[in-house]
């Protein structure tokens, strides 16, 4: 049975993180919302949501349906995922590890979220502006650094990297990394220029995945939607500074 991918139609969002494991493992799944037909789209996600007879039901997406189990939160999907798609450590005390960078990555991803809607997600970027510019600031001369200079470390001190910040073969964490660089290039191209040098580590695991024959196929299929300006990584000139 194909594995059911519950996220929002037009975005990469939180569920390119899930995708890109799929993607990787070329595991069937179906993206729900963005089919066609009984069964699927986004009506399909909001009676699931809203229904009174399914028990367990999760808050919002990105969610995976697998059989009668559905599991939420990207970090807990990719936890759950890892193993059945060959993208998880062997050894389980690093599958703990990997866990707990993940859920880094999550905290990451909300900060980058921030920048563009520091004070209410009800409110439009445009009600914001002058709260985001200086979020903005303050996230690219403090945030970035202390994330992406965390997660160089870890590729340092990992026997297994550089392509790799788990041991020695391609993890969760790599995928959501790669998505996490390729997402502030977007939104941040000024900040981010020279990032290679700052952080060549992380340069060298993005080349590695972007390479990987399943994940290049994906980046150029119609499955990959584009970066834009409704989803968590958006781009702002007004708002990317150099560092």
């Amino acid at each position: 049975m194909a594995y059911e991918l519950y996220y929002w139609d037009g975005i990469q969002g939180r569920g390119e993180f899930v995708r890109l494991a799929l993607e990787e493992a070329q595991a069937d799944y179906v993206d729900v919302v963005r089919g066609s037909g009984p069964g699927v789209g986004t009506n399909a996600m909001f009676e699931l949501l809203e229904s009174d007879q399914v028990p367990h039901l999760p808050f919002a997406p990105p969610f995976l349906k697998d059989g009668d189990l559905m599991v939420s939160h990207v970090a807990n999907i990719l936890f759950y995922l890892g193993p059945r798609l060959g993208l998880a450590p062997k050894d389980e005390n690093l599958r703990y590890v990997a866990n707990g960078l993940q859920l880094t990555i999550t905290d990451f991803v909300a900060e980058v979220h921030d920048t563009h809607h520091p004070i209410a997600t009800s409110l439009y970027y445009e009600d914001q502006k002058d709260e985001a510019k200086a979020r903005s600031a303050a996230f690219i001369r403090e945030r970035i650094p202390k994330f992406l200079g965390y997660f160089e470390r870890v590729l340092q001190q990992n026997s297994g990297g550089p392509r790799h910040i788990v041991t020695d073969t391609l993890t969760y964490v790599d995928l959501s990394l790669f998505q996490v660089i390729e997402g502030l290039h977007y939104a941040f191209p000024k900040a981010m220029k020279g990032y290679a040098t700052r952080y060549p580590g992380l340069a060298v695991l993005h080349e590695a995945v972007a390479k990987r024959p399943n994940i290049a196929a994906y980046l150029q299929s119609k499955r990959r939607l584009a970066f834009n300006e409704n989803g968590i990584f958006r781009h702002y000139p007004e708002v990317d500074l150099t560092t």
